[in-house]
């Protein structure tokens, strides 16, 4: 899944379906002027970015994206109306209807990434007080990611605990109450507080956290794998291991559609094993 295929920027006609429908109708214009980009190639552009890396500036126009500017105006107009959110509880909607959404466990972990001073950026403490991020990620037990945030290279990791859990959508797709609790949360040692254990089971979930003061070998890494693998999926994308944006909205914009692109992988996966059968 890590592997990006060539021209990985074209969007396909299934996944341009879901994402249609969430694109914010654009303002008419009051004068003449250049037509419109369209959307779909606007969002080839900022995949065309995301993928590769490029700068905005330096993306090829003879390709049919529009201008860098205009793709990132529209990266961030969809954004602020909460496209890729919707996107992604599609996606996990989609998932569960099919019963390939494993509530059992859910795992989370952190990566450290380097970037300029900005909002949601401090000095980080594995870079020698650097400026840099630090991208928080929830995934269930297949690796399948649920929620993802942005903090300061500096902020403990704990503190994002709730807040990730508060961001995982709630998904419908089976009858019954839609769903956005884990049976058990796994974590290393770095999430070990009793405050937070006790939030966990006032919540209805297990905490299954390594203690400090424990050796390693706690048996947890087999278990826990999936947050990295999904964690070196994000970091697949060349935009992301480093955070190029100074306005942090423009990088949770990025990781936000690598999140849909990452979802949507698996329920690809799902269609193609249910054509096989």
């Amino acid at each position: 899944m890590g592997n990006r295929q060539p021209r990985s920027w074209i969007v396909p006609d299934e996944l341009w379906s879901l994402i249609k429908p969430l694109v914010p109708v654009p303002a008419p214009k009051l004068v003449e002027g250049r037509p419109r980009v369209p959307d779909r190639q606007a969002l080839c552009g900022i995949l065309s970015v995301l993928h590769t890396g490029i700068q905005w500036e330096c993306l090829p126009q003879e390709l049919g994206f529009g201008s860098g500017m205009t793709c990132w105006r529209r990266l961030a107009a969809w954004h602020e109306a909460g496209v890729w959110n919707r996107l992604h509880a599609v996606l996990l909607k989609e998932l569960r209807s099919k019963t390939q959404l494993d509530w059992s466990r859910a795992v989370i972990g952190s990566s450290p990434i380097r970037g300029s001073a900005g909002p949601k950026s401090g000095p980080s403490p594995v870079d020698r007080a650097r400026p840099g991020s630090k991208q928080h990620v929830l995934t269930n037990g297949q690796g399948i990611p649920l929620a993802v945030s942005l903090t300061g290279g500096n902020r403990n990791d704990v503190t994002q605990l709730l807040p990730l859990l508060d961001k995982v959508p709630a998904i419908a797709g089976q009858a019954g109450r839609p769903r956005r609790r884990p049976d058990a949360l796994l974590a290393e040692r770095g999430y070990h507080h009793d405050k937070y254990r006790r939030l966990l089971w006032q919540r209805g979930i297990r905490p299954v956290i390594a203690e400090r003061g424990q050796p390693y070998g706690s048996g947890l890494g087999m278990f826990r794998y999936v947050v990295k693998r999904t964690i070196s999926w994000l970091h697949g994308f060349r935009r992301l291991p480093i955070r190029w944006e100074r306005r942090d909205d423009i990088h949770e914009a990025f990781v936000g559609i690598a999140v849909c692109l990452i979802t949507h992988r698996h329920v690809q996966r799902l269609c193609q094993g249910q054509s096989g059968m």
